[in-house]
């Protein structure tokens, strides 16, 4: 298959682009920088010189391409508008990524929610990111306009990339963060819980759902769930450092941004794979996200 990925540089987007030229697909990448081509092309995949806000040239690598997979920028309209209007009536997939903060909460670290969301649960979407959810549903109801439309939703993910950039979010954060301060920061009490997921079974859904998946889809993406305190307590065994600081909310707001203190770090996002494992028979060979740290974390 010939196959436009957004965000082919990146994290997810890289991993899954190397993932499918090793299936003998044919991948073209977009990006905005010469430098970055150069590192595509050694990776085997096409850059294709262009930013998400080029309408035309969005709609255009959609036409022409046998399935399209977005994972530059979730909240992005105008790049989801323009490949749905490049795909419209042809029957192709457009894959979709989205992030489990939707359903991300105002803990500031202090609990553990006991709301889990699947698949067949109502969605309760904080204000802030029901934008991001909205474009989610655009995406899946692309399938009325005859596209094999879906939305991959992951939860925090561990693991080191196959692609250009090697490191998730999270954890990566977390640790350099430590390294720097010389004690591990976490939001209040650290007690707010995530649902997890290693990059390569990540990589392992989206072929699963470029292959299967039928149109309209969605589908969380976790195997595992842990506190932001015992992540800590693993990094801080990890690196031997010994301090695990819990910082305030307003303190963590001031030191990282409102966005990465209290959704990123200090928000419950749990969350289950009902339809990844049922429907499309997925399964997921990691699953904690300790023992990936206290054993393979690289910290370069």
């Amino acid at each position: 298959m010939n196959i436009f990925i957004t965000g082919a540089s990146g994290y997810i987007g890289g991993s899954v682009a190397t993932a499918l030229i090793k299936k003998d697909h044919k991948v073209r990448g977009l990006t905005r920088s010469e430098s970055v081509a150069e590192q595509l092309k050694a990776y085997g995949i096409d850059p294709v010189m262009g930013s998400l806000d080029d309408f035309e040239l969005l709609m255009e690598e959609a036409s022409k391409s046998d399935a399209v997979i977005n994972t530059a920028n979730a909240d992005h309209l105008g790049a989801v508008e323009a490949l749905i209007a490049g795909l419209k009536d042809t029957g192709k997939s457009l894959i979709h990524t989205s992030g489990s903060s939707i359903v991300g909460d105002d803990a500031r670290g202090d609990f553990c929610s006991a709301a889990v969301y699947s698949e067949d649960t109502p969605l309760v979407v904080d204000p802030r990111k029901q934008a991001r959810r909205n474009i989610d549903l655009l995406v899946t109801e692309a399938c009325k306009f005859n596209i094999r439309s879906s939305v991959i939703i992951p939860s925090l993910i561990y693991g080191i990339g196959t692609g250009i950039n090697k490191f998730s979010i999270q954890i990566p954060f977390m640790t350099n963060n430590a390294l720097e301060q010389g004690e591990v920061q976490i939001v209040g009490k650290g007690l707010n819980t995530w649902s997890n997921v290693h990059i390569d079974d990540l990589v392992d859904l989206y072929c699963l759902v470029l292959e299967d998946a039928p149109a309209g889809s969605f589908y969380f993406a976790e195997n595992g769930e842990a506190s932001f305190l015992s992540i800590a307590k693993a990094i801080s065994k990890r690196l031997n450092i010994n301090k695990i600081e819990h910082l305030p909310p307003d303190t963590a707001v001031e030191k990282w941004g409102m966005a990465k203190a209290l959704f990123t770090l200090g928000s419950n996002s749990r969350v289950r794979s009902v339809h990844a494992h049922r429907d499309l028979n997925w399964n997921p060979k990691h699953a904690s996200v300790h023992q990936w740290i206290l054993d393979e974390m690289t910290t370069n």
